[in-house]
């Protein structure tokens, strides 16, 4: 069963998670994920900070993560 991001999941819990989901994270624009200060903002905050719908990133990211881990069943 997929895992799902709400905008208040921490992007280090993706990352830990989900690591197949970094280009997500890239394509903002947030660049640094090894960064302890990256890894503790939750994808709002991020999403926030870059310019980016918050709500369309989630869905877009849960989409991905659904569809890999249906692959690899």
């Amino acid at each position: 069963m997929a895992r799902k991001i709400e905008k208040d999941t921490i992007i280090g819990d993706i990352l830990d998670f989900a690591p197949q989901t970094v280009p997500f994270f890239l394509s903002i624009g947030m660049h640094c994920l090894g960064c302890p200060s990256s890894r503790g903002e939750t994808v709002e905050e991020a999403c926030m900070v870059h310019g980016v719908d918050a709500d369309a990133f989630v869905a877009a990211v849960n989409e991905f993560i659904a569809q890999t881990e249906k692959e690899a069943e």
